[in-house]
């Protein structure tokens, strides 16, 4: 409320009845309501400036529906919200309308016309959510790994100066192929369903070996096209490789070996991805951890799952990690 009307609605109080001034009385010197939105974030483990344990975190009244803290080793005050995207974001009676709108994947307008909110507000929500989200990737993967790469048309979307010429969004690309106006991204998803992405600058063995060393195990099983990049990191780093070839009945080998799993996941993806008519690279990796997120938690998924991970503090995991 700005200070205006709050004049305003304070010089309305002589004009109160008895009763009425009984039950603003009664109101005034109640607590602050607790608002279902404390229940939907989990406790801080620890103080977000200083890093101390939550054993120093002091109780320190209420803000806009969250309790506040305040930290006895560094004396700053805190919530759950503090150093998080969704810090010092207005509307808060609207996050859970919006959180069902990326659940539903739904585009900026008609997730602004779902909240009573700007286009230009939603789309900042969007990328707010999608910030913590798109950091929580699986980062082990064990048992049958398959990993496949697929291709994203390069995009300016929503830039004033281009450095070719503009195209219609969601068209094609200068050259045929994989071009180097074609952005890969490499998905790897073993058979429990656990599924990272990486946005590669390039294609090459140094690269793959960049990502694919510190997730997939020793002791798995690695499954892939062709190419010889997966060829070379497998070499490299000791671990089983299987080729499967994509040819009319040669997609599985020895009745287990095969990179269906990941192409399926690559069909989801990019079928999902056609609503946005194009997305902006430099926020692909934001698109791609919103597609995790649906995968991970699949029907399962509620409103409260998806604030959770806006926070980066998910309480449930559909496949962990």
């Amino acid at each position: 409320m700005d200070t205006h009307t709050f004049r305003h609605w304070l010089s309305q109080l002589p004009r109160l009845n008895a009763r009425q001034k009984r039950l603003l009385r009664h109101r005034l010197h109640q607590p602050p309501r607790q608002d279902a939105l404390h229940d939907t974030f989990p406790a801080l483990q620890a103080c977000p400036h200083c890093a101390a344990s939550a054993a120093q975190l002091a109780p320190w009244g209420w803000s806009r529906g969250l309790r506040r803290y305040r930290c006895r080793a560094c004396r700053r005050t805190c919530n759950t919200l503090t150093a998080t995207p969704l810090a010092r974001l207005r509307r808060v009676e609207c996050w859970q309308d919006y959180a069902q709108a990326l659940i539903e994947g739904l585009t900026v307008r008609a997730a602004a016309q779902r909240c009573g909110i700007s286009k230009n507000t939603a789309f900042r929500w969007r990328h707010r959510f999608l910030t913590r989200i798109a950091q929580h990737s699986d980062t082990r993967e064990t048992g049958i790994v398959e990993a496949d790469e697929t291709f994203f048309l390069e995009s300016f979307k929503g830039q004033r100066h281009l450095p070719r010429p503009p195209r219609k969004r969601g068209g094609v690309g200068a050259t045929r192929g994989t071009g180097p106006d074609q952005i890969p991204v490499m998905v790897v998803r073993d058979r429990e369903g656990h599924t990272a992405d990486f946005l590669l600058s390039k294609l090459d063995a140094r690269h793959v070996h960049e990502a694919l060393a510190p997730l997939v195990d020793q002791e798995s099983v690695l499954c892939t096209d062709g190419a010889s990049v997966y060829s070379a990191f497998a070499s490299r780093c000791g671990i089983t490789h299987q080729i499967v070839h994509a040819k009319p009945g040669q997609r599985v080998r020895a009745g287990a070996f095969h990179i269906q799993n990941v192409n399926a996941y690559h069909s989801r993806l990019k079928g999902w991805m056609h609503r946005f008519h194009g997305v902006a690279t430099r926020y692909l990796v934001h698109y791609l951890g919103w597609r995790r997120m649906l995968e991970r938690y699949s029907a399962t998924i509620r409103p409260v799952h998806c604030l959770q991970e806006a926070v980066g503090r998910p309480v449930q995991h559909a496949t962990g990690t």
